[in-house]
């Protein structure tokens, strides 16, 4: 049975280096959410350093989740004084348990206060995909299917909640969410 892929991705206002308050309020919280999150239904796993806290996102070592990416219009810093990033690489079972982790809950709560971390970019801050059962999608692949997304839109290869695709590439939507909520496929 194929998994979905969510790949999220966000400029900060400010680098983590730079000890701001901001910025340890929002380490502090996504630490609280990543406890919350990994214990709910249809949660996988995510993309997890084995070198953990040592230098940026670029500098770690992820395993089969390959090298970290970032967007091409992503252009900020890489080093630990400069890189100010945020982003995240995980599986989950299906759309709705993982529309309902994203968007409830203590997420929810921080999703309202996106942007007092991050900027405004233009661009999409996550993207979904289906991938292979026991496969595990890299880092390029999430940039490049984030990208596909801001280009070209929903597709059954990058898509949103909002208007997603099911593992077979047809249309469908959430219950609850979109036009016509009321459909559930």
């Amino acid at each position: 049975m194929p998994h979905l892929a969510l790949y999220t991705f966000g400029v900060l206002k400010s680098p983590p280096a730079v000890p701001t308050p901001l910025t340890r309020e929002l380490h502090d919280l996504g630490e609280a959410i990543y406890g919350k999150i990994t214990q709910l239904p249809g949660y996988i796993t995510r993309a997890e350093a084995a070198d953990r806290g040592r230098g940026t996102h670029f500098d770690l070592d992820w395993g089969a989740w390959g090298e970290f990416a970032v967007p091409a219009w992503y252009g900020k810093g890489h080093t630990v004084e400069t890189a100010a990033l945020d982003a995240t690489l995980s599986l989950w079972t299906d759309l709705r348990r993982t529309f309902d982790a994203i968007y409830t809950g203590l997420h929810r709560a921080a999703l309202n206060r996106r942007y007092d971390w991050f900027e405004r970019t233009g661009h999409p801050s996550y993207v979904c995909w289906w991938v292979s059962d026991g496969g595990i999608p890299t880092w390029q692949d999430g940039v490049s299917r984030l990208e596909h997304l801001h280009d070209h839109g929903s597709a059954p290869h990058a898509f949103t909640f909002h208007h997603s695709f099911a593992p077979d590439g047809t249309p469908t939507k959430i219950k609850g969410i979109g036009p016509k909520s009321d459909q559930v496929r």
